[in-house]
């Protein structure tokens, strides 16, 4: 049944917002800066100062210094040299401002690659609240909310994407995931703008 434009009910109880990646590390001047993330952050904001005890934030952390990492891993910072944390400092890794004010209730959890799933910090979190759905929002659309979206599929979870809380550096790529989301996992993800999260996640 639909509620709200939501394809599959209401969201409940057993709902989490997991916000990916709205750190500073995305923000002008980084190399890595995606510039919808402060477009985007007032909608974040609102649903975690909502939603505070709900909220799960996942942070991307760097390998220390150029050349670690694993396999292809090692490569990428390589050629990021100046992205890894001995370059850009420890603060990079932060949330973007007022985000850490919600922390806690707020949880944070950091990861080392693209999705949160395989380090097993975040489902030991989720597994213990008992949660079945994922209203996802954050960065970027085409990357890490990719790998996280992809990973809560294959876990079972009911994904809701927040459409106008999500940012990538490409427009191209968003809108070529988003038509992917639409046309290809219709039946595990569905899209909805913030608006109707805020009326139907009361």
């Amino acid at each position: 049944m639909s509620v709200s434009g939501l394809s599959y009910g209401p969201l409940g109880d057993r709902c989490a917002h997991l916000c990916v990646d709205m750190q500073k590390l995305f923000a002008e001047p980084s190399e890595w800066a995606t510039p919808w993330i402060t477009r985007v952050l007032p909608r974040i904001v609102n649903l975690a100062e909502r939603k505070a005890e709900q909220t799960i934030f996942t942070r991307f952390v760097p390998a220390e210094r150029p050349g670690k990492g694993a396999g292809t891993w090692r490569r990428y910072y390589e050629r990021w040299a100046s992205m890894t944390i001995v370059n850009v400092g420890p603060q990079m890794i932060e949330l973007l401002a007022p985000l850490p004010s919600f922390c806690p209730p707020a949880q944070v959890i950091d990861k080392h690659i693209y999705s949160p799933w395989p380090e097993g910090k975040l489902q030991a979190v989720l597994a213990a609240r008992q949660i079945d759905t994922l209203v996802v929002t954050g960065g970027e659309t085409d990357v890490c909310v990719l790998a996280t979206v992809l990973g809560a599929i294959d876990m079972g979870y009911r994904v809701v994407l927040v459409t106008d809380a999500l940012c990538s550096s490409s427009d191209a790529t968003h809108d070529a995931l988003m038509t992917v989301y639409h046309q290809r996992f219709a039946q595990q993800v569905e899209t909805v703008e913030m608006k109707t999260i805020l009326s139907a996640w009361t």
